[in-house]
């Protein structure tokens, strides 16, 4: 008998006892996270216009509050990812949740330049809510709630930044702007709250050594990259600085491939990442990326040109948010119809049937750009789309990943459509610069200018439906796969989604 209490006592020591969270409860409090965060993004675009007269200095200069977000998430989206996987997903999404609470304080006390980048470099640190908190959700609910959760989460980016346009311009509008930015802190202490109390820590740890060169590395081949296709417009696209900093990029990312792959514990395993199933995944969210983007490019600039010019529509920044903001809701109603095809259909399956909307959407928009109820029902069309591929994409990466890597490789799978998004405001920028329209003393973007975006939006679609078709097929897993290395929690890849036919999921 002593001998068998010994044996139990030794057990419990070594795999401490599961979480029994309440799912509802936690899909919910990561959702509203995800919410926060793309709330975040979306506040300051009401005031872009205005912050050279807010913060007292140049148009070219206040543009870094937009830019600096931009950068920092990029460097941090997988660096914290990698950082969850290893030391906790929790307590990275907490961290993540502080950093954007003291960025939105930062912001709403600031009246100059210096201090209002600081603190949107902050909050854009917060951008690896969502991946976290898709990985939480792997690791601890039911594999029935699944795939519904994952898609919820995906289209909390959505909702969020659908709802937080029509809000910001309505309180720029009547109030001091700086509420946005303590508007945003209190929704941040809210979240971080509910966090702490309802959803608990995930057992699945990597362990390890932070790869810190290799963090270094990626971070300067980020930035080389995105500060090259954000600002290449603004320097000259064969400028100096522009070409430097794009053979910076492609040196780096070069030195760090090679150091990646001899390196023991590295930041992002190449390995798994060139697997097909995640490396065709990640090709399409950049497709995917770039879609969306022109989407949101296109509508709110034919909404606010003047109606004199014969193809704009004159509305005001206000009713540019209340004209998009359906498409957050069309997105959150498709995460279950997304989730029921996942479940029966595959993953892979429901990524392409998001393309194929999308890609439609665009065509539409091309012959109805004349009528507000036109760009509500095309934005509503193309939200639809997202909502699917949004839904599809965490399920596709997972499926082919060992538990202890979800965060990192979910967290580039966000920063691959990140990367999208980047490349579609770089050539949707100069497209727009080029094929203009005099309008009195001003030069505008012409009907046919938009036309050709809205083309290249559904030619991205379609881009990301081929890439999709050569994703493996899959079968149905018969049993759990087997426990992830020093981890007290199974592997559950084999949960989310289904193994590939071919390749598998090897670790």
């Amino acid at each position: 008998m002593s001998d068998a209490l010994a044996r139990s006592a030794k057990a419990g020591s070594s795999a401490p006892p599961k979480p029994s969270p309440k799912p509802n409860a936690v899909v919910a409090v990561l959702a509203l996270a995800g919410i926060v965060v793309s709330l975040m993004q979306t506040l300051v675009i009401p005031i872009v216009p205005e912050l050279p007269k807010y913060l007292h200095a140049s148009s070219s200069d206040t543009i870094w509050a937009v830019t600096a977000t931009l950068l920092a998430a990029s460097v941090a989206t997988p660096v914290v990812g990698r950082l969850g996987d290893m030391f906790g997903k929790r307590r990275m999404l907490l961290v993540s949740i502080v950093l954007l609470v003291a960025g939105s304080v930062v912001c709403a006390l600031s009246d100059s330049l210096i201090p209002m980048i600081a603190g949107r470099t902050l909050q854009g640190l917060a951008a690896a809510v969502v991946p976290l908190g898709i990985s939480i959700m792997r690791d601890i609910l039911p594999k029935e709630r699944l795939t519904s959760s994952i898609a919820l989460m995906g289209a909390s980016l959505g909702v969020g930044g659908a709802l937080g346009l029509p809000i910001a311009a309505f309180v720029a509008d009547r109030f001091n702007w700086h509420i946005l930015f303590w508007t945003s802190a209190a929704l941040g202490v809210v979240a971080f709250a509910l966090i702490l109390t309802i959803v608990p820590e995930s057992a699945v740890r990597a362990g390890g050594r932070f790869d810190l060169i290799g963090a270094l590395g990626l971070s300067t081949a980020l930035i080389s990259l995105l500060l090259a296709v954000s600002k290449g417009s603004d320097w000259g696209w064969t400028s100096t600085t522009t070409l430097g900093l794009f053979a910076t990029a492609a040196l780096v990312l070069l030195a760090w491939g090679a150091y990646e792959l001899r390196t023991a514990e590295p930041l992002v395993d190449l390995r798994t990442l060139a697997r097909r199933q995640v490396l065709l995944t990640n090709l399409a969210s950049v497709a995917f990326g770039f879609s969306m983007f022109a989407m949101s490019l296109v509508l709110p600039q034919l909404l606010q040109l003047p109606q004199a010019t014969g193809y704009g529509l004159g509305k005001s920044m206000l009713t540019v948010g209340l004209v998009l903001a359906p498409q957050g809701l069309v997105m959150m109603a498709m995460a279950p119809v997304s989730a029921a095809i996942s479940k029966t259909k595959g993953p892979k399956v429901t990524l392409m049937i998001g393309a194929v909307i999308v890609a439609a959407g665009y065509s539409l928009n091309i012959v109805l750009m004349s009528q507000v109820w036109h760009l509500i029902l095309v934005s509503c069309i193309i939200g639809a789309g997202i909502g699917f591929a949004y839904g599809a994409m965490p399920a596709l990466i997972m499926g082919a990943v060992p538990a202890t890597e979800t965060a990192a490789a979910n967290s580039l799978n966000t920063l691959m459509r990140s990367i999208g998004t980047s490349f579609a405001s770089a050539l949707a920028g100069v497209i727009l610069a080029q094929m203009t329209t005099n309008f009195g003393t001003a030069a505008l973007p012409s009907e046919n200018g938009f036309k050709v975006v809205m083309a290249m939006g559904a030619g991205a679609a379609v881009l990301a439906l081929v890439v999709a078709a050569f994703i493996p097929r899959h079968r149905p897993v018969a049993a759990t796969a087997p426990a992830a290395a020093g981890s007290a929690e199974p592997d559950r890849s084999a949960e989310v989604t289904e193994v590939p036919e071919v390749t598998g999921a090897k670790s």
